[in-house]
């Protein structure tokens, strides 16, 4: 799968959930299938340009937020805040061990 389609099936699925939608809703509102929002959501699939205009209508959005990485950069950086809490409680735990060692 290229980057560009899992950019676009995982945004896709992103808007989708944040506005309730199911896949089902979002393919009646594009008059389309289910399987269709599935295979694109999953990179089977890439849709055609006026496709794409309906798909980000419907998910009120521009075309161009379809494919940005915003959502990539937020998943780093919970990633990087969530290293940064393990990494700082094994710290903790540590010097506890070390004082109570000294005492």
């Amino acid at each position: 799968m290229s980057e560009l389609r899992k950019i676009l099936g995982e945004n896709m699925k992103i808007y989708r959930n944040e506005l309730g939608y199911s896949q089902a809703k979002l393919a009646e509102l594009i008059d389309s299938a289910t399987n269709y929002i599935n295979q694109i959501e999953t990179g089977k699939r890439f849709p055609t340009d006026t496709m794409l205009e309906k798909i980000a209508f419907a998910l009120k959005k521009k075309g161009y937020e379809l494919f940005t990485n915003v959502h990539y950069e937020k998943k780093a950086e919970k990633d990087w805040q969530t290293q940064l809490l393990i990494d700082l409680e094994q710290f903790i735990h540590d010097r506890i061990n070390q004082t109570k060692n000294n005492i």
